[in-house]
């Protein structure tokens, strides 16, 4: 059973893109088609990165989505007013760290329930974004940030975009960050028993504060990677991403009872959505059957991690 968790979201993304091979057209294997689907898991798999530290805290962070819609406002703000695009991306990707902050302190300091505060910020960071924005959508100049996530020009060495090579980079660290650092295995620690964790002297409290702010700062970087697609900030865009993000978690095989996840199986999970999305969308299947498809899949991901969790 062991294994299973371990290698099940790979076996399942090995076995929903043979299914596609199978069924869907040859332009499914195609190398243009394979980019696409790494550019489209770039956005998800990255703000994955900070939900796997949050839920494997014990918490949940809904607020996502609005951090990223925020990023883009922000960044595109800052490129307007006459920022280099190095401070534009900056002030972007810290607006979303403040955003983890926030909810950070105030699932601490006032112990109100994860799931309230973030669905609370998530109305308010919207509001916030689309108050900076003035409701509309901001243009910006064009910069070689635009360039993180766009299609590169055949016969480039770069094999996949920037923005999933950022991807992959901020992978192996956070991996890295939770299995060989002590912060790591404190956060495992707590959402494995949090009481127990506060009795061995991990300062819980602290702990869940930077959790969140590493959730909002890779939420941050969803967000640059998102600006990099549209070219423009958007208020009203991501809305309902962070389910998606949640999701890429759940079928990785993180558990949302605490304690379990891995940085592998959230990027794999993100992979996973992706692949049903470009598979249908190639077989010419309309999108509700695409959510129906995605959504059975969570449905099964979490019926497996609690039969799991009774035999234990």
């Amino acid at each position: 059973m062991n294994l299973l968790s371990r290698f099940g979201p790979l076996i399942g993304l090995l076995a929903v893109y043979s299914i596609f091979v199978i069924l869907g057209p040859d332009s499914f294997t195609s190398g243009r088609n394979l980019e696409t689907i790494a550019r489209q898991t770039a956005i998800v798999g990255t703000a994955a990165l900070g939900m796997t530290l949050v839920i494997i805290a014990g918490g949940i962070d809904l607020s996502v989505g609005s951090i990223i819609a925020l990023t883009t406002v922000t960044i595109a703000a800052s490129l307007q007013s006459g920022l280099s695009p190095v401070l534009s991306a900056f002030v972007g990707v810290l607006s979303g760290a403040l955003c983890g902050l926030v909810n950070g302190l105030i699932i601490t300091r006032f112990r109100v329930v994860p799931f309230i505060v973030t669905l609370g910020t998530l109305l308010v960071v919207r509001g916030v974004a689309k108050g900076l924005a003035d409701e509309q959508k901001i243009d910006a100049p064009l910069t070689y940030l635009i360039d993180l996530l766009a299609a590169l020009p055949r016969g480039s060495w770069w094999i996949v975009p920037p923005g999933v090579w950022l991807l992959l980079i901020l992978a192996f660290l956070t991996g890295g960050f939770l299995a060989y650092t002590r912060p790591g295995k404190h956060i495992v620690a707590i959402g494995s028993n949090e009481n127990t964790a506060r009795l061995c002297g991990i300062r819980v409290e602290r702990v869940k504060t930077m959790v969140y702010i590493l959730a909002g700062t890779s939420a941050g970087i969803a967000g640059l990677l998102q600006f990099s697609r549209l070219t423009v900030g958007d208020p009203t865009v991501a809305v309902g991403l962070e389910l998606d993000v949640i999701a890429a978690v759940v079928i990785g095989g993180g558990s949302l009872a605490g304690g379990e996840g891995s940085i592998l199986g959230s990027v794999v999970g993100a992979l996973i959505m992706t692949v049903i999305r470009s598979g249908c969308s190639q077989m010419g299947l309309p999108n509700w059957v695409q959510e129906i498809v995605t959504g059975i899949i969570i449905v099964i991901a979490v019926a497996i991690d609690r039969l799991r969790h009774k035999r234990e």
